[in-house]
């Protein structure tokens, strides 16, 4: 595996401890800060919208060669998390979550077509999915690490060690990232252009919808598995390295399996069955096995749609790549923001019924999945 991949992959470890950790050790937050859960909620939707707000940068950075966006955008990635960790209130850990998030979408952009750029031939989505892989590998071990930590010490530690991952990550991409050739001005309005023709939007809303469906009941996981599930306290740590295998799974399966067949093949094929195993979540939570299989099959789906929808927003988006690949991220975040105000929403009729209002959500996201296979997939 070639190491500038890893170092890609090191910059999406921070971002997704960064960014999930928050499910884990959301009742910890709640208590220190003397809030309800779901109002801690809105940590998570702070953090989804720094990363609609932060895609933009791209329009400015789009002259600077890409391994010095990635260096700045870690930096930044660095001082939203150092200031999480010293936060004393709702409002101030409520802007730190938002600067942690500004990064997040313009990362993934451009260190999507970085990965492609140094992919071997014919095999572009899996290198996207092994740069992706760090989002999956941070819910496997960094997720259970921090809840852990709040656990036995404070939240707060959690925070600190992404901030100074931040410094570890900025070495890595200096050292072993190569420059690669940056990408032709098409100007202002020119990166824009993509946005005129109707399959990145069916590719940007499948994403929030998806998204926003499973996180109406991830949002809620840790006191879904303790209050409905029967699962102890003590045992969240363990349950939330099994959804992260899951997610480690589901999206370099999803790698390999885009690279055979097709990125919208694979991505409506799983959204069809992410409707499923929400409505079977609500059905069968009660039952603490099933509880988990259908946990482990979710963050799955989650994370085999991600690579897939990643590179087919690349590939739709002609002369904006690098504001495409920011704008599925948003399309990411946007849907996990609407999708944990959703879950609050139901979290008073039971933590099952987060899954319930999932099921629509998840739904219209297979509908424009399978609109964009149908009619443009054999383009792209």
């Amino acid at each position: 595996m070639k190491k500038s991949l890893i170092a890609l992959a090191f910059g999406t470890l921070g971002l997704g401890i960064a960014e999930f950790t928050m499910m884990g050790i959301l009742p910890y937050v709640a208590a220190d800060l003397d809030i309800s859960i779901p109002t801690a909620g809105h940590f998570i939707s702070a953090y989804a919208l720094g990363v609609c707000f932060g895609a933009p940068i791209l329009l400015w950075a789009r002259r600077y060669p890409l391994k010095h966006i990635l260096l700045g955008l870690m930096a930044l990635m660095m001082v939203g998390n150092l200031c999480a960790s010293v936060s004393t209130s709702y409002w101030m850990l409520l802007a730190a979550r938002f600067i942690s998030g500004l990064p997040h979408g313009a990362y993934f952009g451009v260190a999507s077509i970085v990965a492609s750029r140094l992919a071997d031939e014919g095999r572009g989505a899996e290198a996207v999915s092994i740069m992706v892989a760090g989002m999956t590998v941070a819910n496997l071990f960094g997720v259970p690490l921090g809840t852990s930590l709040s656990h036995l010490l404070s939240w707060r530690v959690t925070f600190l060690l992404v901030g100074l991952w931040s410094v570890i990550v900025l070495y890595y991409i200096w050292r072993w990232v190569p420059h690669v050739q940056g990408l032709q001005d098409t100007g202002f309005k020119g990166q824009f252009r993509f946005l005129r023709r109707p399959a990145p939007w069916l590719v940007l809303g499948a994403t929030a919808l998806g998204n926003g469906g499973v996180f109406c009941w991830y949002s809620y996981i840790n006191p879904l598995l303790t209050d409905v599930s029967g699962f102890s306290s003590e045992s969240i740590t363990s349950l939330m390295v099994l959804a992260g295998f899951g997610m480690v799974a589901g999206n370099l399966i999803s790698g390999r399996l885009s690279d055979r067949y097709t990125p919208g093949r694979v991505a409506m094929t799983v959204q069809g069955a992410l409707c499923a195993i929400l409505l079977l979540i609500f059905l069968l939570s009660s039952n603490p096995w099933c509880s988990a299989l259908l946990m482990t099959l979710c963050t799955a789906g989650l994370f085999a749609v991600s690579s897939p929808e990643q590179v087919l927003i690349i590939r739709v988006a002609p002369g904006g790549e690098m504001l495409g690949g920011a704008a599925v991220q948003m399309a990411f975040n946007l849907g996990n923001a609407v999708g944990a105000y959703a879950g609050g929403l139901a979290v008073g009729a039971g933590y099952q019924y987060t899954a319930l209002l999932g099921v629509p959500f998840a739904l219209c996201g297979f509908v424009l999945c399978y609109v964009f296979y149908k009619k443009y997939q054999p383009e792209y």
